[in-house]
Formats: structure tokens, sequence, C-alpha cells
């Protein structure tokens, strides 16, 4: 079997060390306006989102509702309520932060370029994933920061419905209908240059990334997190994946769904954004020194479901071939 670590979770892991090296690019008084660039950013990757987007296809992908209505509701019920039966056995604030950080994690919509990927190389149902995976990052838009703001609330965040969908609107959706309206001019050119636009979308992530580990190590955030912290938090992230995903596998095959439906089903609905989930923690945290731990689970989950389901695809697609 060959496993290979994706190039971007090395990319990830070197932006940590250079926070950790490097940290005065990304502080108040560093010359680099960090912030100006990673607010532009944003804006431009959901701009060509909305490039991407066909219409047609989200048309024709409505048909096979009990598909997206499984995915969907996994990818925004099933993760979260999970999530939330292990809140009353809290007992520090250390674990209240880790728990709200695999929260925010749980609530994000589904990610778009690697399902659809791993989708492809398992034979699944390719205009199914394309479907789900596009009208997901536009469902979070709305119901990620309805999640969060049953528990953010009272944090330090200072968590404000108003000023953040304001935000939400300006930085994402409206980028995102321009992005549509232009769809027919050079939507061909964001398909065509499509690999270019996804080391732009992981170029702004990266800063993101930097920035919010250049603060937590300098409020020495990480302090309060131990290796057996981290251990703990390694499984829990992986008992949640098994959790989801035999889950999607059992209620697909009771619905009485295609092979391809299942494959799509399983891989859509485990998936989860690191674009959306950087973007709307920089949006909903804001400038919160613990924002680094907030993004810990979700980028351990991302290196993990990368390995796990791009292992799973390469069995499927062999099968079918």
């Amino acid at each position: 079997m060959n496993i290979k670590l994706d190039k971007f979770v090395i990319a990830i892991l070197c932006t940590i060390g250079l926070a950790y090296v490097f940290p005065q690019w990304g502080t108040a008084s560093s010359p680099v306006p960090i912030n100006t660039i990673s607010t532009i950013g944003i804006s431009l990757i959901f701009f060509f989102y909305g490039l991407k987007l066909s219409p047609d296809k989200i048309k024709e992908g409505l048909k096979n509702w009990k598909l997206h209505v499984l995915i969907q509701s996994t990818t925004f019920l099933f993760f979260p309520l999970i999530v939330l039966l292990f809140r009353p056995f809290l007992q520090t604030e250390e674990q209240e932060l880790l728990w709200l950080a695999i929260f925010f994690l749980a609530a994000l919509p589904s990610t778009v370029s690697s399902s659809v990927v791993m989708v492809s190389v398992a034979k699944g149902n390719i205009p199914a994933a394309i479907f789900n995976a596009s009208i997901s990052g536009i469902i979070g838009i709305l119901v990620t920061p309805l999640w969060m703001g049953l528990f953010v609330q009272t944090s330090d965040a200072g968590f404000d419905f108003t000023a953040i969908y304001l935000q939400l609107i300006g930085q994402i959706v409206l980028p995102v209908v321009v992005g549509l309206l232009l769809q027919r001019f050079f939507g061909r050119y964001a398909q065509k240059y499509s690999k270019q636009l996804t080391l732009f979308d992981k170029a702004i992530i990266l800063i993101i990334i930097y920035k919010s580990f250049v603060s937590s190590f300098e409020e020495q955030i990480f302090s309060s997190v131990s290796i057996a912290d981290l251990l703990v938090l390694l499984a829990i992230i992986l008992l949640l994946f098994v959790l989801v995903f035999y889950g999607i596998k059992f209620i697909s095959k009771r619905l009485g769904f295609t092979k391809k439906d299942q494959i799509t089903a399983t891989f859509c609905g485990t998936k989860k954004s690191l674009v959306h989930g950087t973007v709307f923690s920089k949006i909903v945290f804001g400038n919160m020194a613990t924002l680094g731990i907030i993004l810990l689970p979700l980028m351990i989950f991302h290196a993990t479901q990368i390995l796990i389901i791009s292992v799973i695809a390469g069995k499927l697609g062999r099968k079918e071939t």
C-alpha cells in the first residue's frame, strides 16, 4: 500500500513552525499587513468559488434529493450532535476550549475539491459530489455561525450575530454572488486555471494559520495543552470520523442507494472544509489568542481524513477497474 503524506499537510506543519521561529511577521507591529492580505484573499477565494459554480449543474443535481438530504444532514446535524453528547463531561477550562474547537470543526461545511477528487478516484457519483460540496459551502455561511452562537456568545469573542453576518455577507456572500453573475463570461477561465486558483486558496489559508499561531504562541496558549491532551484529541477526532463514516454507510445502504451514491454519501458527508474553517474562525472568533487551538482539531481532522479517505478511495477504485 503506497501512502503519501499530503503536501498541503506538510505546508501547514512548516507554517506552524515558521510562526514559532519567526513570529515577528504576524505581530501587530509587523510591517507586513497580514490582516489586510488575508481579508482581501478571503474575498477573492469566494469570488473564484462563485466563478467555478455552474448553475446548470446545481439545477441538475437537485434531482437526487435523498442523497443530498443525507449528506447535508450529516454535515450540519449528525456531526455537531455527536460532539454535543460529550459536553456534560467537561470539567476544566482547558477541556471547555478543546471541546469548543472540536464543536467548531463539527459545525463546518464540507470541502469541495478533495471531496470531488476522492469520489472520482473511488468511481462514485461525481455530479452529486460536485453539487453537495458546492451547496454545503453556501449552507455553512448561515448554519455554522448559528451553531457557534450557542456557545461562543458567553466567551471573550463578544459574539454578535449582526456584525458576524454583515462580515460574512461582505467578505463571502457578495464575492460569491459577483462570481456567479460573471460565471458566464469568465467561468471557463476559472476552470482552466483551477489548479492555480487552488494554490492561491491554500496560500491564503497558510497566511491565516500563520497569524493565528503567532497570536497563540505569543500568549503561550499551548503551554496548557500537554502531549497527553494532543493524543486524546487525536483519538476523539478519529472516533468522530469513524462514527460518521460508518453511520452514513449504514443509513445509505438502508435507503437502498446505489454503490456510487453510497461512495458519494460517505466521502462527502465525512469531509470538513479547511478553507471555510480558517475563514470562519477569523470572522467568528476575531483575533482571539486561542485561535490556534480552535484551528488545531480542524487541521488534525484535515490530515487524517485525507489519509484515510485516500486509502479507501484507492481500494474502491481498483475494485471497479
